[in-house]
């Protein structure tokens, strides 16, 4: 028991490096990750992260690059693979890491159409096909409800799986840590939101009320996806407080701790380091540079 431990422990000093939250704890602080990490160690199997995100593009052309995959993924997920060849470098059995894509499940109210989000979903898998990333593996709604509509399949995990709508408002009201993520979401639905034929303040109020429905279809993926992998170590690309039953980790250098290679674009600097930017404040940096014929990244000059 006490290996177990020391391994767990080992495991997630790995991690606390990239956590994504506020305030600073020691490792003892993060029991929910450190018991589940010790369950898979104690039975000598590879440890299984389970992390939504990577949904598809933001639908804001003065954010991203286009509606694929490009070096921000890429770059993501290669910090993700290097973490888990670290981390089968101290617990042998290694690391199932799933990214379960949530694109179809908030399609809707974010304004992407579901063919957007399809071709990102196969551009993801193959380039971790192409990057050879043997410890991932996908999951998505496809999983959940088959060959239904994504229409269907979205009423029916709010159906099944979401809080009401008042109870989401409840807890933004009570709860500091809700009302955060809400007034994110928010934030991200309103410069997300490309063309609007209203004012500003019109604007705000729709995206107040989509963020709502964001946050509700949020819990119920995050149930579906408890549901299918109850023991899971729970990684999340939100910041997360200390002790919460999710860890949130940052994926790639971002100026704010809630940017995600898909609300952005990747810039490479000239002493070699990268950064996520909104693509507007990206190209008065540099130039873009393409990638099998498509825009991959900014150059800084």
């Amino acid at each position: 028991m006490v290996a177990t431990t020391v391994v767990a422990e080992d495991v997630l000093g790995l991690l606390l490096p990239h956590r994504r939250g506020r305030g600073i704890a020691p490792p003892s602080a993060f029991t929910p990750q450190l018991e589940r990490l010790e369950a898979f160690i104690d039975a000598d199997e590879p440890i299984v992260f389970t992390l939504p995100g990577f949904p598809c593009k933001s639908p804001n052309p003065a954010k991203v690059l286009g509606r694929l995959p490009d070096a921000g993924e890429r770059l993501a997920l290669r910090f993700l693979d290097t973490l888990c060849t670290r981390i089968a470098e101290v617990h042998a059995p290694g690391v199932r890491l799933l990214i379960c894509s949530d694109g179809h499940v908030f399609g809707d109210l974010i304004g992407v159409p579901d063919d957007h989000i399809d071709a990102y979903a196969t551009e993801l898998r193959t380039l971790i096909d192409d990057e050879k990333l043997g410890s991932f593996d996908t999951f998505d709604l496809r999983d959940v409800f088959g060959g239904a509509s994504c229409d269907d399949k979205r009423t029916m995990i709010e159906a099944e799986y979401a809080p009401t709508l008042d109870e989401v408002r409840a807890e933004v009201r009570r709860d500091e840590q809700a009302a955060r993520l809400y007034r994110g979401i928010t934030r991200f639905l309103f410069e997300d939101t490309a063309y609007f034929n209203g004012s500003r303040s019109a604007l705000q109020r729709q995206c107040r009320e989509r963020a709502y429905g964001v946050v509700r279809r949020s819990a119920a993926w995050g149930r579906v996806v408890e549901r299918r992998y109850p023991d899971a170590v729970r990684l999340s690309i939100h910041p997360q407080p200390v002790g919460s039953s999710k860890f949130g980790i940052r994926l790639l250098d971002a100026p704010d701790i809630w940017t995600t290679p898909w609300h952005s674009c990747l810039v490479r600097h000239l002493d070699g380091h990268t950064e996520l930017l909104p693509r507007a404040r990206a190209e008065r940096l540099g130039a873009i540079i393409d990638r099998d014929g498509r825009p991959d990244h900014i150059q800084a000059r």
